[in-house]
């Protein structure tokens, strides 16, 4: 197909890898469709892009500058840039002034005939809507989450008034929501049940991108349908464009990061797994993420914990401030190994040694750990993991809590509980590697997996999607 034919979708990412990651794989899925991406992004953020997206000649990438406003550190264009989490709302307004160079994005991209047939942008990046809308082209906004966890933080927000006087272990019902699991508000982030304060800045900021997500063209989840079909309409409840804007489930998005022709360099990861897979699944592959800010002291436990456990594990630590314990890695040594590195998550979790993630339960972490077939130890840190893992655990009976969901819906979010102890540690990795739960969770992940891969092959309910999405969004483009 002549490029010059060729539908054109520009995505505009949010600078923070857990936002960025999914859509460079929906790029990928994109592209291999024959579509023309354009993706948008900042000078120092480019460079990590184009690894993962250079082996697809469909996909562009187009660079504008990050506004230097008073606050925020100059040449902070990501938020694992930042020096602490206190400049993260400086860095969230800081993106709303980057409505004017995608703007003369747009205008270039006008002037040449190319415009795209839609607008993919983050949900942090309302400011795009007006632009989009100027341009008569649709915006569609994605989100980090999945469809049950965004319909209870939209319903939430809706509610906060009235949940504000609940106990925290009282059950929420909300109306339109058919619950596999006992909600309460220990289950949610703390910003959805609070009531507003319109003078916070953050407050502000979210009402502005979320009132921008209302009125999008649709929204893009990173989920498929045999996992959460019967919450979608809850959620699409929620969006006012026309008769109602469209939820497209489109993933497990990172099922698209297949290269087949790309080089798989052997790290020094990949070298400890496979002279571990003399035992296939026995290793627990331990990660938080990159935004929660984890305590040495609890590091310290997690790091007893794990050795007690004596389960052979990787542990990706991203704390600059933490050492292991005296004497540790070489007590480990052989069993274990700790990780300061960026790793690639995916290939690790497709690595037939290991055999249980213990995890934040942010959402790209868990559709991850799910299409590879592991359970999940579930350990909750911030913003909306904790309903995440309720999910997990007690909805898709796909993993196992650190600590009991009775015990975190008592004392508020785990992460809120203080420091979780190396026996606690110790026992849940027993528990979710060798234990009954363990070995029910490992059989459902597995099934679910099954489906999730299913659903992006030819055929399947996530590759229809986004062959149907892009075949409505073609047909609005007048010739």
């Amino acid at each position: 197909m002549a490029q010059s034919l060729m539908p054109h979708v520009v995505i505009f990412p949010f600078m923070a890898q857990g936002h960025t990651l999914p859509l460079l794989y929906l790029s990928k899925a994109l592209s291999i469709k024959n579509i023309k991406v354009t993706i948008i992004t900042t000078p120092s953020n480019a460079k990590f892009i184009l690894k993962i997206t250079d082996n697809h000649p469909n996909i562009h990438m187009t660079e504008i500058p990050f506004p230097v406003i008073d606050g925020l550190p100059k040449g902070c264009e990501n938020t694992s840039q930042l020096p602490s989490f206190d400049f993260y709302v400086p860095f969230l307004i800081a993106t709303k002034q980057l409505q004017k160079p995608f703007r003369q994005v747009l205008q270039n991209m006008s002037d040449s005939k190319t415009l795209p047939i839609c607008v993919i942008s983050d949900f942090f990046l309302g400011c795009t809507l007006s632009v989009c809308q100027a341009f008569s082209v649709p915006r569609l906004v994605f989100h980090g989450m999945g469809v049950l966890s965004m319909a209870i933080c939209k319903s939430s927000f809706v509610h906060a008034a009235n949940l504000s006087s609940k106990p925290i272990s009282e059950p929420l019902d909300f109306p339109g929501l058919n619950l596999p699991f006992v909600l309460t508000k220990a289950d949610l982030p703390e910003v959805v049940i609070k009531a507003p304060d319109l003078t916070d800045p953050y407050t502000q900021f979210l009402l502005e991108v979320g009132e921008a997500e209302l009125n999008s063209w649709g929204v893009l989840v990173n989920t498929f349908v045999e996992l959460e079909r019967d919450h979608v309409p809850s959620l699409e409840a929620f969006y006012k464009y026309g008769a109602g804007a469209k939820a497209w489930c489109v993933g497990p998005l990172s099922l698209y990061n297949n290269d087949p022709n790309k080089p798989n360099p052997c790290s020094i990861t990949t070298k400890w797994l496979d002279e571990q897979a003399i035992a296939p699944g026995s290793v627990l592959y331990v990660s938080f993420g990159t935004q929660a800010d984890v305590s040495d002291a609890q590091l310290d436990e997690v790091a007893f914990g794990l050795e007690s456990s004596e389960n052979p594990f990787i542990w990706v630590v991203r704390s600059t401030t933490w050492s292991p314990p005296e004497g540790l890695e070489e007590r480990i040594k052989g069993k274990g190994l700790i990780v300061r590195d960026w790793v690639d998550q995916v290939q690790i979790l497709s690595h037939r040694a290991v055999g249980g993630f213990l995890s934040h339960c942010g959402w790209n972490s868990i559709l991850e750990s799910l299409s590879a077939g592991l359970p999940i130890l579930a350990w909750p840190m911030i913003a909306e993991q904790g309903l995440n893992a309720r999910i997990v655990v007690d909805g898709f009976g796909a993993g196992v809590g650190v600590i009991s969901s009775t015990v975190i819906n008592e004392l508020g979010m785990l992460s809120k509980i203080g420091v979780v102890s190396r026996r606690e540690i110790c026992e849940s990795v027993k528990e979710l590697m060798g234990g009954d739960k363990g070995r029910q969770s490992r059989e459902r992940a597995e099934a679910l997996g099954h489906v999730a891969k299913e659903a992006v092959r030819e055929g399947g309910s996530s590759y229809r999607a986004l062959d149907e999405l892009i075949d409505q969004l073609s047909g609005r483009v007048v010739a």
